[in-house]
């Protein structure tokens, strides 16, 4: 069965996109400290958290592939809509990173050429970080990124759709390529995912640095993911689609969402704590800004994507629970949107942040509106059920 954008659903990411905008400007025209900076820090939160989703639905989409899972087939014409979002998320980042090389903006401070050269902005650590922070090597990184990011979900897609017309030995091929397709891809998204957050978010306190910085972001992007890939599930279902997707499909999901909810539990007080308990100057100085400038965010980022998922989810019935999977999974997706912005915020704006407002909030309900369009409009574009997958009947039978 074809899926086609209701005329609802239309209109409803129409107005996000209406009220988005409108409360952007209206933040914008209300923020009488350095609203400029304000700006470009809020659409580089919005806009990594959206590519952030689309990369990892990547991400999730190659290992099913990679290990050759059969129950996600079902949903995988789900999560290649997600990815959809890949190339529109990859245009926000350059065109932000672009505005901070032209000095458009100074979210990237490290791109002052001043702070290399003798003089009174002359910075001797950053002197020392010169030969991986630098505009040219820089941007290598990140052209190598988006284009592998790009590339894969364009090329994985292509082949999911090439296997709705091959039977026999041409089926097999080109299944078996994209699973080994999907284990390479896995080996560059390991190194990418981690130095592209030490690149757009990390670099932001250029000062500080921590080894496990990368793979705490990667976890907030996947659990974010596996999020969006159930609620879409959930929607779909409730408008008559996917009715071979049975509750121990969404049970399956619902655990995915649960156990990287403690991961990232896992990988933010790691990073925490061994900062904390060292006591390096070097190091605390990031959590001491947050804790003692925005404790609030802080904290309350921690609780929502920790206490949420685990008293919530970890039942056998609330991973089977329509509703409430998507009510905690709501709570959890704005949770890890706040993550982001304790990410950037403090380091980016600096004093002139005192907290989340309408700014903020207008920017993500537009996003939120573009996200929700491309995804539906990717959705549209073929059967939601991959018909000739060699794993379909397993998927369809499915049952834990």
């Amino acid at each position: 069965m074809n899926f086609t954008i209701s005329k609802r659903a239309s209109t409803l990411s129409m107005i996000l996109i209406g009220v988005g905008v409108l409360a952007t400007v209206a933040g914008v025209l209300g923020d009488h400290s350095d609203h400029h900076q304000r700006t470009w820090s809020a659409l580089l939160v919005n806009g990594f958290f959206f590519f952030g989703i689309g990369l990892g639905a990547l991400f999730f989409y190659s290992l099913q592939n990679a290990t050759e899972t059969a129950w996600s087939v079902l949903v995988k014409r789900v999560y290649e809509a997600v990815m959809g979002w890949i190339p529109v998320g990859a245009i926000v980042m350059v065109v932000v990173l672009a505005a901070g090389s032209m000095g458009l903006h100074h979210v990237y401070h490290w791109m002052d050429a001043s702070l290399y050269v003798e003089g009174p902005n002359y910075d001797p650590i950053m002197a020392g970080k010169k030969a991986f922070l630098n505009q040219p090597f820089f941007w290598v990184r990140t052209l190598a990124y988006i284009g592998t990011f790009v590339f894969a979900a364009r090329w994985f897609r292509k082949k999911s759709l090439e296997m709705d017309g091959l039977t026999g030995e041409s089926l097999v091929r080109t299944h078996l390529l994209t699973y080994r397709r999907g284990a390479l891809f896995l080996v560059f998204f390991a190194v990418f995912s981690s130095t592209l957050a030490w690149d757009w978010l990390m670099s932001i306190d250029a000062h500080w640095f921590s080894t496990l910085f990368g793979w705490y972001v990667f976890s907030g992007m996947w659990v974010s993911a596996m999020i969006t890939g159930v609620v879409m599930v959930l929607y779909l279902k409730r408008k008559g689609y996917l009715p071979q997707v049975n509750n121990s499909h969404i049970h399956d999901m619902g655990k995915w969402v649960f156990a990287v909810s403690f991961l990232w539990t896992y990988l933010y007080f790691s990073q925490f704590m061994l900062i904390w308990y060292s006591n390096i100057p070097e190091e605390v100085t990031y959590f001491q800004q947050r804790i003692n400038e925005h404790p609030g965010l802080m904290w309350t980022t921690f609780f929502i994507n920790f206490a949420v998922p685990m008293v919530l989810l970890m039942s056998r019935d609330a991973k089977r629970n329509p509703r409430f999977l998507i009510g905690v999974g709501t709570v959890i997706f704005i949770g890890h949107w706040m993550d982001i912005n304790m990410i950037v915020m403090p380091g980016a704006v600096g004093h002139h942040f005192h907290g989340l407002g309408l700014l903020d909030a207008g920017l993500f309900v537009l996003f939120l509106g573009a996200f929700i369009r491309v995804v539906l409009g990717t959705l549209a574009k073929a059967p939601l059920t991959p018909v000739n997958h060699p794993y379909l009947e397993e998927s369809v039978h499915h049952s834990i």
